[in-house]
């Protein structure tokens, strides 16, 4: 077998070629716009990537998001050839960070409801875990002494 298995080998055909898919993803991109023209002009050069399946403004947060098989990379340098200085994202919603008026991540000019995302505002792994089980116990000596 070991002379079929050699001659199978030379002459299988094999693609050098490896082409991945891209991951279906959303890319949001912050790019101030004034007026109707300058959405219009984002959003349609934009929508004229390869792999786009759907794009929306947000004027009032100077927000896009592109959903669809795209780079953010590429998405971004599409964005920045219409003459608007754009760049990623930078804000996570408020409800989701600890501490949310850390020095760097308060920020005035971002949307209502969100924060920047900096590592001062999450929660670090190696801080301890207050349990509130544990708060009120009978077992513990430093509980409240109303229970």
């Amino acid at each position: 077998m070991g002379v079929l298995d050699h001659f199978s080998d030379l002459c299988s055909v094999s693609s050098t070629r490896k082409s991945r898919r891209k991951p279906f993803q959303t890319v949001d991109i912050k790019v101030k716009m004034d007026c109707d023209g300058c959405e219009r002009r984002v959003r349609s050069s934009v929508s004229s990537m390869k792999g786009v399946k759907s794009v929306e403004v947000v004027r009032k947060q100077s927000r896009v998001s592109v959903t669809g098989y795209v780079e953010p990379h590429k998405v971004l340098k599409k964005v920045r050839s219409t003459g608007k200085r754009a760049e990623f994202w930078p804000y996570i919603p408020y409800n989701l960070v600890t501490y949310p008026y850390a020095p760097q991540a308060y920020d005035k000019k971002a949307p209502s409801g969100y924060v920047k995302n900096v590592a001062q505002a999450l929660p670090s792994p190696n801080t301890p875990m207050v349990k509130y089980t544990s708060l009120f116990s009978d077992d513990n000596p430093n509980a409240c002494s109303i229970m």
